[in-house]
């Protein structure tokens, strides 16, 4: 690289030897290849943006979700206080009454199950 090209000499087409033609060449290469990276880089940049944004985003829906799990356990929580208070007040009636709910809901279930799995097939 020990000269530097003329363009003005490059327009005019004469007095240029082989080495500066050369290096011309490569150093529009050159820049032709850094143009390209520069492009590159500034897509993965865009890309690095939009996946911070979404774990962003992601992380916001989890803390969400964690939240309205810890909601729902409190009812379900405030929900078995009740029914032990009922069970505790009614006796052995009620008692009865829950397990033969249960037990028809989980016969109900089955046989939902099994009628689904001989209509669908």
């Amino acid at each position: 690289r020990g000269s530097s090209v003329n363009p003005g000499r490059l327009e005019a087409g004469g007095g240029m030897s082989a080495s500066e033609m050369n290096a011309g060449i490569m150093e529009q290469q050159n820049n032709d290849r850094i143009n390209e990276l520069s492009e590159h880089v500034a897509r993965l940049k865009g890309l690095t943006i939009d996946i911070g944004n979404e774990v962003k985003e992601q992380n916001g829906l989890l803390d969400n979700m964690g939240d309205n799990f810890g909601n729902v356990g409190d009812m379900l929580s405030g929900s078995l206080r009740r029914i032990g208070t009922m069970l505790e007040r009614g006796g052995a009636k009620h008692m009865c009454y829950m397990i033969g709910f249960v037990v028809f809901v989980m016969c109900f279930l089955y046989w939902i199950m099994t009628h689904k799995g001989q209509s669908g097939a």
